[in-house]
C-alpha cells in the first residue's frame, strides 16, 4: 500500500467518524429535546392560522397574496388596488374592498378569482390616471364590461393608491376608494339614451320623430335649458347629438311618468345588491308618487336620482346586448341574471345613431378606421340642496364597437376644473384611448372605409 493511498484511508476514515460522530450528537439531542419540539409543533398548528387566500386576476395573475409571515403582497402594484382593497397590518383582517367583502372567504385560506383582466385594466387605468391630471379632476373612473357575458374586464380608478403605504385620513384622502361601486351620482345626459330606449320601446316616437325644442321650457316655475345652440326643430336623433335637455323633455310627454319609473327600476337604478357579494352604494330613486311635473322632466335628461357608475354601465350593457339586460358579475363562476328589456331592433336604432354620429356627439371618442359611439354626459351636483354653478360630474358612455359590441365602456370624473369640464372633452378621449388600446390586443386592424366620417365637430357635451 503506497503512501497516497494510506493518506486517502485516512481521510477517508477520518470523515466517516467524524460524520457519525455528528450523527449520534444529533440523535443525542433529538432524543432529549423531542418533548418541546413536538410540543411547540402542536401548539403552531393551534395558534397559526391559515394562510391568507390569494386574490386572483382571471388569467391567475396574483393580485393580492400572502407569505408565509402574513405579509400581504401586490404583485400587480398599484393596478385594481382599490377594488382590492387593504387589510389591517397586524393580522391581515379586512378592511375595505375584496379585502373585507371577501373575509370569511380569504381568511379561511380559499383563493378567489376575479373577471378582470389585467391587460385591459392596465390600458384603463393608464389613461384615466393620465387624464385625472389633464383634467384637474377630484377623482374618476373606467369600467370595461363584456357585453354578451356581463364579467367586469376592468375597473380602474384614480388616482392612484398604494395599499402598502401609510393611510391618511380616509374621509380626506379619498384616493383608497373604488369610486365606481362606492359613489352615486347623477348620470346627466348619458340618460337621454336609455329614455329614447324606453320612448322608442313603448312605440312613442322612432328616431326621425320631430320636436319643436327652443333653447329653454318652463315648468311649473322651474327653467329647463340647453348647452348647445342648435334648430329649433329636433328629430329624437338630433336631441341625441346636441343633447337637448328641452327636446328629450318634450318628447318623454308623449308617455306618463310612470313608463319611465317602471323601466328604470328594470335596469335595477334601485339595486344596491347589484354585485352578490360586494359592496355596492345604494342608488336614490325618488319614489314615483312624489314625481311631479318638473322631477318627470329632470328624469329624462338625468337628473334628480343618483346611480353609481356601475349601475350606469349595466345599464348601458342592456342596449349593447341588443335589449338583454346581464347583470355584472366581479368573481368568476357566478351566472349573470339576463333580463329583456327592449327589442332587439330598439337597441341596434340607437347603437347605430349613436356610431354614425360618434364624431358629432363627441369629436374626441371618435378613432378613425374604427366605428365607436357613445352618449356624453356633464351633471351639475347637489351642494347643500342647490345644484352647484361650478362643480360637475362628466361622463361619457359607450360601445365598443357600436354596430356589435364586444364591450360597453364608461368613464367618469368628479369635479374638473378649467374651461374644459365636459365628458365631451375629458371622459371621451379616454374611451378613445381605451377602444386604440383594446382594438390593438384584439388584433383588429383599422377599416380604411371608416377612416373619415363627418368633420362638423363636438355638438354633445
Amino acid at each position: 500500500m503506497t503512501q497516497a493511498t494510506l493518506s486517502r484511508t485516512w481521510v477517508v476514515s477520518l470523515a466517516s467518524l467524524l460524520f457519525a460522530a455528528g450523527l449520534g450528537y444529533g440523535l443525542y439531542t433529538l432524543y432529549h429535546n423531542a418533548p418541546g419540539l413536538l410540543a411547540r409543533a402542536n401548539a403552531a398548528n393551534v395558534d397559526v392560522p391559515p394562510l391568507r387566500g390569494t386574490l386572483e386576476a382571471a388569467d391567475g395573475t396574483p393580485i393580492a397574496t400572502s407569505t408565509p409571515d402574513q405579509v400581504r403582497l401586490h404583485p400587480l402594484g398599484l393596478s385594481m388596488s382599490q377594488v382590492i382593497g387593504f387589510g389591517e397590518r397586524a393580522n391581515g383582517k379586512g378592511l375595505s374592498g375584496l379585502e373585507h367583502d371577501l373575509e370569511p372567504t380569504l381568511s379561511s385560506g380559499r383563493s378567489v378569482r376575479l373577471t378582470l383582466d389585467p391587460n385591459i385594466q392596465a390600458i384603463a387605468e393608464q389613461s384615466l390616471w393620465k387624464w385625472l391630471q389633464i383634467s384637474g379632476s377630484q377623482w374618476g373612473t373606467a369600467l370595461v364590461m363584456d357585453s354578451k357575458t356581463g364579467k367586469l374586464l376592468a375597473v380602474a380608478n384614480a388616482p392612484q393608491f398604494d395599499p402598502t403605504a401609510k393611510r391618511g385620513n380616509p374621509q380626506t384622502d379619498i384616493a383608497w376608494r373604488n369610486h365606481a361601486f362606492a359613489v352615486a351620482l347623477e348620470p346627466g345626459s348619458t340618460m337621454k339614451t336609455l329614455t329614447a330606449a324606453v320612448l322608442m320601446q313603448e312605440n312613442a316616437v322612432t328616431l326621425d320623430t320631430q320636436v319643436d325644442a327652443g333653447m329653454t321650457r318652463q315648468i311649473g316655475g322651474w327653467t329647463i335649458g340647453d348647452v348647445i345652440d342648435h334648430p329649433k326643430k329636433l328629430t329624437l336623433t338630433q336631441v341625441l347629438e346636441y343633447s337637448s335637455n328641452v327636446g328629450m323633455s318634450l318628447l318623454a310627454e308623449r308617455l306618463p311618468p310612470d313608463f319611465l319609473y317602471t323601466y328604470m327600476k328594470k335596469l335595477h337604478f334601485a339595486d344596491n345588491r347589484l354585485l352578490p357579494g360586494v359592496s355596492v352604494a345604494e342608488p336614490k330613486l325618488r319614489p314615483l308618487p312624489e314625481w311631479g311635473a318638473i322631477e318627470y322632466a329632470n328624469a329624462t335628461f338625468g337628473q334628480g336620482f343618483l346611480i353609481t357608475p356601475l349601475h350606469l354601465t349595466a345599464a348601458y350593457n342592456a342596449i349593447a346586448n341588443d335589449g338583454v339586460y346581464l347583470s355584472p358579475t366581479l368573481l368568476e363562476g357566478q351566472t349573470p341574471r339576463a333580463e329583456r328589456i327592449f327589442r332587439p331592433e330598439v337597441a341596434q336604432q340607437l347603437r347605430k345613431a349613436l356610431g354614425d354620429n360618434a364624431e358629432k356627439i363627441a369629436r374626441d371618442a371618435w378613432l378613425p378606421g374604427y366605428y365607436v359611439g357613445g352618449k356624453t354626459g356633464t351633471a351639475q351636483v347637489v351642494i347643500k340642496g342647490r345644484y352647484s354653478p361650478d362643480v360637475f360630474t362628466a361622463l361619457y358612455a359607450g360601445f365598443i364597437p357600436a354596430d356589435k359590441p364586444k364591450v360597453t365602456v364608461v368613464v367618469v370624473f368628479y369635479k374638473p376644473k378649467g374651461p374644459r369640464i365636459h365628458g365631451a372633452y375629458i371622459c371621451a378621449p379616454v374611451f378613445k384611448e381605451i377602444a386604440a388600446g383594446l382594438y390593438a390586443l384584439w388584433g383588429i386592424p383599422p377599416n380604411p372605409m371608416l377612416e373619415s366620417q363627418n368633420k362638423n365637430g363636438t355638438l354633445g357635451h
